[in-house]
């Protein structure tokens, strides 16, 4: 039977999967704005835009391999450290936990009791997850993340690579900018949704961020048109 994915493994692909998106469009959005301010050759711009779209994909995909695999790292040196603590120094573990307990506000006795039973039933993961706040039972792929990576960087890359490369030569760049603005408010949006952050700020940010690098680069670009 195959083992069904938990919430970690789930927000973890998603993360993997928006901000891949977000980079390809902003990374070649910035690429393909950029070499049109230096040519209206279009195989020029299009081939700047395809490689840069491969490069993106295998550098984000190996980030993201390398970054959860850090990450998993860092998770299992805390549950070695909290199974030493356990086994060595159990009521410390079960006084740390009483008083992070009264620190909300819960009654003393009420928070030892608490702390006392829940170390009693599943002692690793009542600890970890008080003293270090995650759940040791939740596993995140780094391979998943890679691949939810390499699908969306490219996906996200074809919408400014497209539009760059098909759109009238009169309205290219104001096209361009216009479709990466509506798709970065998107990729913004749904970002902030999964860190349950403000979801205006975030895509206003989001949005800034693109507008800025399309801004430099396109100058940067007539700088050195010919």
């Amino acid at each position: 039977m195959k083992k069904k994915q938990g919430l970690a493994e789930r927000i973890n692909i998603m993360r993997a999967s928006v901000m891949g998106a977000n980079d390809g469009i902003l990374s070649v959005a910035g690429i393909v704005i950029g070499v049109a301010g230096a040519t209206s050759n279009n195989y020029a711009i299009f081939l700047a835009g395809i490689s840069g779209m491969l490069a993106g994909t295998i550098s984000m995909a190996m980030g993201e391999y390398v970054s959860v695999n850090a990450q998993r790292d860092t998770e299992q040196r805390a549950i070695m450290r909290e199974k030493v603590a356990l086994d060595e120094h159990p009521a410390t573990e079960i006084d740390f936990i009483t008083q992070r307990y009264v620190d909300t506000g819960i009654r003393p006795e009420l928070a030892n009791k608490a702390a006392t039973e829940m170390l009693q039933r599943e002692p690793l993961v009542a600890g970890v997850r008080e003293r270090y706040g995650f759940d040791p039972r939740e596993k995140t792929s780094a391979i998943g993340a890679a691949v939810a990576s390499m699908i969306s960087f490219p996906t996200g890359s074809i919408l400014p690579l497209l539009a760059i490369t098909l759109l009238p030569a009169n309205i290219k760049i104001i096209g361009t900018m216009i479709a990466v603005i509506i798709a970065l408010s998107i990729t913004g949006y749904a970002a902030a949704t999964l860190g349950n952050a403000n979801r205006m700020k975030a895509t206003l940010r989001n949005v800034i961020s693109g507008l800025v690098t399309m801004l430099v680069t396109y100058m940067i670009g007539l700088a050195f048109a010919r």
